[in-house]
């Protein structure tokens, strides 16, 4: 078996084992916790997946980051993404609208969680740093922001495709409000035989 279908075949292990997690137990913080243990499974095979198999942007370009789907149910459920990442970059505190996990391959990215406080903004409630072996969970409606100084590979998994994510919203810090992320436009087809 080569290192492509080695990948798809470990792929579509997790995500069946993932659908399993939900099916039986919902969507809890408790099972998001398992979700987020069975992709670090995943992600401890940093053999299948490498920068060279899912290259980041160029250097100099106007983007920072790029998605790769590789993985995604007919009814744009159980969606897993890789994000390769230059660095240098962030995000705005944001929710997803659908559950999300995200776990290390490479590198690492810091997380911050907030509250909406009583002025319409966000509280930060604290951080953690996702890397290899560690990873981040969150419910519909939490926020976050990501931090990311230098290059990292992580997998992006959530219960809805990025695209079907109409009303996820982020807060703009500098103008005191809260506006709807425009859908994601660089997403790079990495399921076997879709490409």
């Amino acid at each position: 078996m080569d290192r492509t279908q080695e990948r798809t075949r470990e792929i579509d292990a997790a995500v069946a084992d993932i659908r399993a997690i939900e099916k039986r137990d919902g969507v809890t913080r408790e099972s998001l916790e398992r979700i987020k243990q069975r992709l670090i499974r995943l992600a401890a095979r940093t053999d299948l997946f490498s920068v060279e198999d899912f290259p980041p942007p160029a250097q100099g370009g106007t983007r920072f980051s790029c998605l790769y789907r590789l993985a995604e149910d007919a009814d744009q459920r159980f969606a897993l993404y890789a994000n390769s990442a230059l660095g240098g970059h962030g995000t705005p505190a944001h929710n997803h609208t659908t559950w999300a996990v995200i776990v290390g391959v490479t590198g690492e990215e810091l997380n911050k969680f907030y509250d909406r406080d009583s002025e319409g903004g966000v509280r930060e409630k604290g951080r953690h740093v996702v890397r290899q072996g560690e990873g981040v969970a969150f419910l519909p409606e939490d926020l976050h922001s990501i931090h990311i100084d230098a290059p990292l590979l992580n997998f992006h998994m959530y219960g809805l495709a990025l695209e079907q994510l109409h009303k996820r919203e982020f807060y703009k810090a500098a103008e005191h409000s809260w506006d709807v992320f425009p859908p994601h436009s660089d997403i790079r087809e990495a399921r076997a035989g879709r490409a």
